[in-house]
């Protein structure tokens, strides 16, 4: 597996779920779903995901990168699906699906990450979430002119299932590569280190999720923003989760893992309390903006740990244990904020991300000192730098 197959594939991912987001109000207009209800809806993306993301971690300490494709392919032809949705009932199975499939290729993309870190390759995970963001903005923003357009659900999801496929394509070396010679038997045993990273990635991910979801929908209803400036919301966070993940790629070395991961989350609450409270198109933006540059360097660091921290043959179950555990937050998140503003209103839920924003960093600080995370290395005392 080659850092550019990596990358498409991360790429391939974020696209899909920048259009998802810029495609939820119109999902909830086709489908009649009040906004609690398309809270419930996404709910069942969880519910398949999770046990997903622990088969394809047992399979991936058995059959390697070589995974990969195929569950790129199973996820390009499950995002078609929810297009097709006239129901809420119809719309959660489609989500079932897409859920699976889901959890299945976000393990099988860090997992090929972390490998290619270990295997003494270049740093890579903080490039690879920033194509994740990068196509997720390039999603989010074709989606938004397509819906302008008066392009159709199936028609957007279609186009993200090609790039999909696309990213296959690219990685189908993997496929043929040798599968290890020596094999554990298929377990994982989650240590005390691994939960904590899980926990620690589920508190950031109900921050980056809620804002993918919700983004677009609160400038429609609480704005009265058209489908196209709507979808500037998603692109908005998504163009911070790259310009985040790109810095971030440079400062983990100069500052360390916890000041990054800490400062950073006190950057999105404030961007997420100026969102919630904003009573302009430009400053919920910014506030989105800032939301997203603050949340984004915590997936990738908190991944990155997980898997340098770990033997090679057991490195697929280490990334599955805390990928499933964080993503309670990531797909619980949405649904939460759903039943929180369908409940208030969308500013409520945002201002909730906000608070969440600042319990992340908090917890970092607190439990940093028992996270295998990188650490400034200071010259000892009296050397001469």
């Amino acid at each position: 597996m080659t850092p550019r197959g990596s990358l498409s594939a991360f790429g391939a991912f974020g696209a899909f779920w920048g259009a998802w987001a810029v495609l939820l109000p119109q999902i909830k207009e086709q489908t009649g779903a009040s906004v609690g209800a398309l809270g419930l809806a996404l709910l069942f993306i969880a519910a398949a995901a999770l046990p997903s993301m622990l088969v394809t971690g047992l399979l991936l300490d058995r059959f390697g990168p070589r995974l990969l494709p195929v569950t790129a392919v199973f996820f390009g032809g499950a995002v078609l699906l929810p297009g097709f949705a006239q129901s809420v009932w119809q719309l959660a199975l489609a989500l079932v699906v897409v859920g699976a499939a889901s959890g299945a290729l976000d393990v099988a993309i860090n997992f090929g990450a972390t490998s290619i870190e270990a295997c003494g390759g270049a740093p890579i995970m903080q490039k690879a979430h920033a194509s994740f963001s990068g196509g997720f903005l390039v999603g989010s923003v074709l989606a938004g002119l397509a819906r302008e357009a008066g392009a159709e659900p199936y028609a957007i999801l279609a186009s993200t299932a090609a790039v999909t496929f696309a990213a296959a394509f690219v990685n189908r070396d993997a496929a043929g590569l040798a599968v290890p010679a020596e094999r554990r038997g298929l377990r994982i045993k989650p240590t005390r280190p691994l939960i904590l990273l899980g926990l620690l990635c589920g508190i950031a991910f109900v921050v980056e999720s809620g804002i993918e979801h919700w983004s677009a929908l609160f400038l429609e209803t609480e704005l009265d923003a058209s489908p196209a400036l709507a979808g500037l919301g998603p692109a908005f966070f998504a163009a911070a989760m790259v310009l985040g993940r790109t810095l971030g790629h440079g400062l983990e070395s100069r500052v360390g893992d916890v000041a990054l991961l800490t400062g950073g989350a006190l950057i999105s609450a404030c961007g997420l309390a100026l969102a919630a409270t904003s009573t302009g198109i430009p400053l919920a933006l910014a506030g989105f903006f800032l939301g997203g540059a603050g949340i984004s360097v915590a997936a990738p660091v908190l991944f990155g740990a997980a898997g340098r921290g770990s033997a090679e043959r057991e490195r697929g179950s280490s990334v599955a244990t805390v990928t499933t555990i964080s993503y309670f937050g990531f797909l619980g998140g949405p649904p939460l904020i759903g039943l929180v503003s369908g409940s208030l209103d969308l500013r409520a839920g945002i201002g909730l991300l906000a608070g969440i924003a600042v319990l992340t960093s908090l917890a970092t600080a607190s439990l940093g000192g028992a996270l295998p995370l990188r650490r400034l290395q200071h010259p000892a005392r009296g050397s001469v730098s």
